[in-house]
């Protein structure tokens, strides 16, 4: 059942990318196929299976392309980076009418590949999956992927001598325009180009804006709204270059990404993040520090007088706080089972008081060493004074808490539906880090017991009992970019 690929990105900025063929890898086999999304794509799982669908997952397709772009990179600009072991296989219209791309990670040297193999290993990609369905289940905006394949060959190791087993991921994205490809545009292309990039963001993504201005408030309150749902989940992506943010709102690169066990602000998991840039508690920031890069590559086309489109673009800029905290007010009422609404807000609880009871919060989990997800699922249970070493500070929080919930119906809702709010399952550090191990040794039903469980991340099932907990190390637990 073969769908036919377009190239819409290649045939409105040419500019931005070249064609470009995978390498055929020796012996490619199936690892993992999400056959959910597959359907969603309007893709037979049977048919992926078969040697047409292989050939397709594997890039061995026509008129495949690998992108350009540039990107600030732990806050140094690097003016052409590029897919430099990806490929872009093409993008489709899926059952729900949304344009979607197919993209290839693994497939060889490129034009942008910089000196590198252009090859991935079995681990990371396999991680990228894991992480997607993840966030994809908390119904955070996010990439996915369609299949993770092994190639039968072995591969230069990120670190150490031992080689490891080659993969491919067939990533799912809204698109791949990114921070990083308007800069390169920025850099490298005339204005005409510009505006050819310009108005194909906005015919693919915000449709609602009227031109750049439009484009930059659109692009800005949809990672506001992101970050906001990162930083209630205990998500750390790690790795947050402007490279690695996507103008669609979603999340993509998932590479030393990690999920919090212990509440910490300056939590890092990332091998290459030595200074923290993108530790937990600075991804808002980093997210407005990337945007205001952004605006910085609009501000010529934005107005005639160079004053004039800067005083444009800051004002939206300025706007990125308020949003981000009204997301994560709303969220994180959510989460504490705080009605929200005309009644309550007229009772005077908003956003503020919101933030300001969770600040508290956030600190107390951080002196205590608490566990993120495991305390606000156990709020909702009933039992989380029994995660604090001295429960007092606690016992006095939730008396706020339980002022600011107040009584009857809305508070009784909100109280309910914290179960299907608050996870059970995240992908622990630990855990995830055992699997893929697994997988790396020739053992991939552990990752598959993972993505099952992550899967239904409110549910909790004795099969992945072993999964809530974090596990030992994962506090000081490192991963490694999959290059």
């Amino acid at each position: 059942m073969e769908i036919p690929l377009e190239q819409s990105y290649a045939a409105a900025v040419p500019e931005l990318s070249v064609p470009w063929r995978a390498e055929a890898p020796p012996h490619p086999e199936l690892v993992w196929l999400n056959e959910e999304l597959a359907r969603e794509l309007r893709y037979s799982p049977a048919w992926l299976r078969g040697e047409e669908g292989l050939s397709l997952l594997t890039g061995q397709i026509d008129g495949t392309t690998a992108q350009a772009y540039a990107g600030h990179q732990f806050g140094s600009p690097n003016p052409q980076l590029g897919d430099g072991r990806a490929v872009l296989l093409g993008d489709l219209v899926d059952t729900g009418g949304h344009r979607r791309d197919l993209h290839l990670k693994g497939a060889g040297r490129t034009p942008f590949a910089r000196g590198g193999d252009g090859k991935a290993p079995l681990g990371p990609m396999l991680r990228e999956a894991v992480i997607g369905e993840w966030l994809h289940a908390l119904g955070i905006p996010t990439t996915r992927a369609l299949a993770v394949l092994s190639t039968g060959e072995q591969i230069a190791p990120r670190q150490g001598v031992t080689p490891e087993p080659g993969a491919l991921l067939v990533r799912v994205a809204a698109s791949h325009l990114r921070v990083g490809t308007f800069e390169y545009a920025t850099w490298h292309l005339d204005p005409e180009a510009r505006e050819r990039l310009v108005e194909y963001t906005i015919q693919r993504h915000h449709p609602q804006a009227d031109g750049p201005l439009g484009l930059l408030e659109a692009v800005v309150r949809s990672q506001a709204e992101l970050v906001a749902q990162w930083m209630l989940a205990g998500f750390v992506h790690g790795v947050m270059n402007t490279d690695n943010m996507a103008l669609s709102g979603e999340g993509i690169d998932y590479g030393p990404c990690a999920v919090l066990d212990v509440h910490r602000r300056g939590a890092v998991f990332s091998s290459i993040d030595r200074g923290g840039r993108y530790a937990y508690g600075n991804q808002p920031g980093i997210a407005l520090w990337n945007l205001s890069r952004f605006a910085e590559t609009l501000v010529p086309l934005l107005d005639a007088d160079p004053n004039q489109a800067i005083e444009q673009a800051t004002a939206v800029l300025e706007r990125y706080e308020g949003w981000y905290l009204e997301a994560h007010g709303r969220g994180l009422a959510a989460k504490l089972g705080i009605p929200r609404g005309e009644q309550t807000e007229q009772a005077g609880v908003g956003t503020a008081e919101v933030e300001e009871l969770g600040a508290a919060l956030f600190d107390l989990l951080e002196e205590q060493e608490v566990d993120h997800t495991g305390f606000f699922r156990a709020l909702g249970e009933g039992s989380a004074a029994a995660l604090f070493k001295d429960p007092a500070p606690f016992e006095r929080w939730d008396a706020r808490l339980r002022g600011l919930r107040g009584d009857g119906p809305p508070a009784e809702t909100a109280r309910r539906n914290m179960a299907h709010v608050n996870p059970a399952i995240v992908p622990r550090n630990v855990h995830l880090d055992a699997a893929l191990r697994a997988a790396h040794l020739g053992d991939v039903q552990p990752v598959r017991t993972m993505l099952d469980a992550v899967g239904r991340p409110f549910e909790r099932r004795a099969e992945h009992a072993h999964l809530e907990e974090a596990g030992d190390g994962g506090e000081h637990f490192l991963t490694f970019c999959g290059t």
